[in-house]
């Protein structure tokens, strides 16, 4: 492929891989505790830190990786402690992180808002070699809590108050569930870029629970559309000389229509079968998992 004849394509390609399977790996969370748009609201606060990376000659991506990790901290402890609810946390950061961003760039000597765009909408041409090493210091992180820790994470996501009931430390994990989330943002920024992100966070994950409710067969499923459509979009981008993360954003959009559309007779004959089991139906989908089977179901 005469794509991979640029270094810059290359690079591209490999942060496209560890986009697809990070998005989807740390989203399937936040669907499970119905936070889809905290993605949304951490890209916005991550603006500040790469407005900071900026001002500061320091690189965007860990800038933007500290900032963000330290608004999603924020975020949770006014929910735990304030009087504001979730939402009014997530729409301080969505206000004050973008202003802030903004700021800093053009307060930069030199600055202006066209240094902003790339890392707002995603660039293929300014990834460049640290950036990818930064990228995948970062994904290896994400892709060890997701999995290292899935049963705890599903267990407390699923319902804080039977996960705390088993002695499992709520709080810490939803601290590491929102650092986690932070740091996808800043791996994804490059390709996807800030403003997009949440998208790639959530809808393979509702892609994939058209096809099933298992929640390994779930998260295997996402990230694989995940990684279809990081890769596809990254080479349509090349070709056709448009914006990556519009490209990404629309195949994953368009994945989810299709994806839709093939399952909708798989639906209708679940639920012909269980009309016909009747209310009984079957106790293991009906149950609340223990932990030791916290990774066999989604949940409802």
């Amino acid at each position: 492929m005469d794509l991979l004849a640029y270094d810059f394509m290359q690079r591209s390609l490999l942060a496209a891989v560890l986009v697809g399977i990070t998005a989807p790996a740390i989203g399937i969370y936040l669907v499970q505790r119905r936070q889809p748009l905290m993605g949304d609201g951490i890209g916005h606060v991550a603006m500040t830190g790469v407005g900071l990376g900026f001002l500061l000659h320091a690189s965007p991506v860990w800038m933007a990786t500290a900032v963000s990790a330290l608004g999603s901290v924020l975020m949770e402890l006014v929910r735990w402690y304030g009087k504001a609810r979730g939402d009014i946390a997530l729409a301080m950061l969505f206000y004050g992180g973008m202003a802030g961003g903004v700021m800093f760039v053009n307060i930069t000597p030199g600055g202006s808002n066209a240094n902003l765009s790339s890392y707002l909408f995603g660039s293929l041409s300014t990834v460049s070699p640290s950036d990818v090493t930064a990228i995948s210091v970062l994904a290896a992180f994400v892709v060890v809590v997701t999995l290292g820790l899935r049963r705890q994470l599903f267990a407390v996501n699923q319902d804080e108050e039977f996960a705390r009931v088993t002695g499992l430390p709520v709080r810490a994990l939803n601290l590491l569930t929102a650092v986690t989330a932070a740091v996808t943002v800043a791996v994804a920024m490059r390709v996807v870029g800030l403003i997009l992100i949440s998208a790639l966070m959530v809808v393979p994950v509702a892609a994939a629970q058209v096809l099933t409710r298992s929640f390994a067969a779930t998260f295997a499923i996402a990230v694989g559309i995940g990684v279809t459509v990081t890769v596809s979009g990254t080479v349509t981008s090349f070709y056709q000389d448009v914006p990556p993360g519009a490209t990404i954003v629309l195949l994953t959009i368009a994945a989810f229509v299709a994806l839709t559309v093939l399952a909708t007779p798989l639906a209708r004959r679940r639920a012909r079968a269980a009309t016909a089991a009747g209310p009984a139906g079957d106790p293991a989908e009906c149950s609340i998992p223990a932990i030791e089977g916290a990774g066999d179901k989604i949940g409802a």
